[in-house]
């Protein structure tokens, strides 16, 4: 029983998910050995505020964008400007 799990962020239409969804099922369909019954399609839609590149939110992102600017890189506590991930790395 083949189960497609699909990670998106936020944003999208429920027709662009059930369009998603058809195309993944059908391509499942045509290229696996199953029944379409046992076909399982899984959408997970993640906030934007939840999802980070590089320790930059796509939220951040979108608002960087948006104003044309680019988002600062996040430091430690220390005031260091140091990226807090690296402090292990030393």
């Amino acid at each position: 029983m083949p189960q497609i799990d699909i990670t998106l962020s936020e944003g999208r239409s429920p027709e662009q998910i059930r369009d998603l969804i058809h195309e993944v099922h059908a391509s499942v369909l045509r290229t696996v050995n199953t029944r379409p019954e046992y076909i399982r399609v899984v959408v997970h839609e993640v906030p934007r505020t939840h999802w980070a590149t590089g320790d930059v939110t796509l939220a951040e992102m979108d608002t960087a964008h948006s104003t044309g600017t680019k988002p600062p890189p996040r430091t430690d506590d220390n005031g260091g400007g140091r990226p807090a991930d690296t402090e292990d790395q030393e």
